[in-house]
């Protein structure tokens, strides 16, 4: 069967998608040259080519599967509703309040820094990187925009933030797919991947101290009112009890226009307005995000994503083989899905067999998979979460990727964990070969 071997050509859509939307913006020098919704529909019509076995409904009607496949809904309704927030908030003047108290609070040597700690904090409590970064862009928007931090730094450090608690949360779906497809509990994982990636967030720390001393504003920080910032300290508390991100900014949008309303910075019809805006704003990253989860679903069933498992895991012989086998699948994986829960479901299985078989401790695969995914998850420029940080700032993604200093860091560390053996793991006992 195709689909056990595995089929190379089958992830020709991908390379078409990546040469058109990156090599374009190489040749030319300017990464708009080439819409990136353009280059998606060039790829989709590859996939929809291929396979002439079957009829072209056939195809379509896959290509829908895969399009509204939960996950991406979910990620699509995200999208809308941190879209809505992020302009609502904006509008009642709450982003230009939140500045002036960053401005105000801490020094400015360590304003990016500090960018950096909340957002890990609050990805770590709402295990979600998407509603982090809803959260965080506009506020990390003004700051640059009232200081000589430049937009991609600030921006590409609101992912790192959100990457922290993406790959760490206890209710992150990542978190939770690699606990249950490895057969491990999820604090045991907890402690080892946090002691693998504490590295990365403490260098990522000094690199942003150091790269933001001397820097200077644009213009004082201004008074501000204190009720207009409730929206952000809305979204982050009820982040901290848990509450499902889509609550959680459906309540902040609603907040910040019972704020504008009262203080006569929105009436009714404004606040509606407002609340389209922000949603159409967000309209090519839900087609996008669309398209891709349709050409994925294709590319899987015509065999790509078999064929990386294949290709990665045909050469192991040893424990660190292994290991960088696991590492290997599920970032090439991600790289193919752009989705880093969906590469962590495909490749668990396999990795499980791989991790028993190499007397690999649960906890430790299980890290692999996670904070592997979430390093590639957190770099590529057509992800989510890179694609929805550069639209807030009406940056490329591209322009991002030399300030994403914590996703890069957690594969070094992820890499320095094989090679040492860290941390150096109990014999793994036997609750832990049952599903979580």
């Amino acid at each position: 069967m195709e689909q056990t071997k595995g089929n190379a050509w089958a992830l020709l859509p991908l390379g078409i998608f990546l040469a058109l939307f990156i090599g374009s913006g190489i040749i030319t020098g300017d990464f708009y040259k080439l819409p990136i919704l353009v280059a998606i529909l060039i790829a989709v019509a590859a996939a929809l080519v291929m396979n002439r076995k079957e009829n072209f409904t056939t195809k379509v009607e896959r290509f829908a599967k895969g399009a509204g496949n939960p996950d991406i809904m979910i990620m699509v309704l995200i999208f809308v509703l941190a879209g809505a927030f992020s302009e609502t908030a904006k509008g009642m003047g709450g982003v230009e309040a939140t500045v002036n108290l960053a401005l105000s609070v801490l020094p400015q040597g360590f304003l990016v820094v500090g960018l950096f700690a909340i957002g890990a904090f609050i990805s770590l409590a709402m295990g979600t990187s998407m509603g982090t970064i809803a959260a965080l862009a506009p506020i990390a928007v003004g700051i640059s925009g009232q200081t000589d931090i430049s937009m991609a730094l600030a921006m590409a450090t609101v992912v790192g933030g959100a990457m922290f608690g993406d790959n760490l949360s206890f209710i992150s779906d990542t978190t939770i797919a690699a606990v249950r497809t490895q057969g491990t509990e999820m604090k045991d994982k907890f402690k080892t991947n946090f002691l693998i990636v504490l590295p990365a967030a403490i260098v990522t720390s000094i690199l942003l101290v150091v790269l933001t001393l001397g820097t200077h504003t644009n213009m004082t920080a201004h008074a501000f009112n204190w009720v207009k910032i409730l929206p952000y300290a809305g979204v982050l508390i009820t982040a901290l009890l848990g509450y499902n991100v889509l609550v959680v900014l459906t309540g902040g949008t609603v907040l910040a226009g019972i704020i504008g309303m009262i203080d006569g910075s929105f009436t009714l019809a404004s606040f509606f307005k407002s609340v389209t805006v922000g949603i159409n704003g967000m309209m090519e990253l839900v087609l996008l995000a669309i398209l891709i989860g349709g050409m994925v679903e294709i590319i899987q069933y015509n065999g790509g994503i078999q064929y990386l498992m294949n290709v990665l895991t045909r050469n192991i012989r040893s424990k660190k083989g292994a290991e960088f086998g696991i590492a290997g699948l599920v970032g090439m994986t991600n790289m193919c899905t752009a989705n880093n829960t969906i590469s962590i479901i495909f490749t668990g299985p396999l990795a499980k067999n791989v991790a028993d078989q190499y007397h690999i401790d649960p906890k430790k695969s299980a890290s692999l998979l996670d904070l592997f995914s979430c390093s590639v998850q957190g770099l590529i420029p057509y992800g989510a979460q890179m694609l929805t940080a550069a639209g807030f700032a009406s940056l490329s993604p591209i322009e991002l990727l030399p300030y994403s200093f914590y996703p890069m860091l957690v594969a070094v560390c992820g890499i320095i964990s094989i090679v040492i053996n860290f941390p150096r793991l109990s014999p793994e006992k036997k609750e832990y070969q049952k599903t979580a």
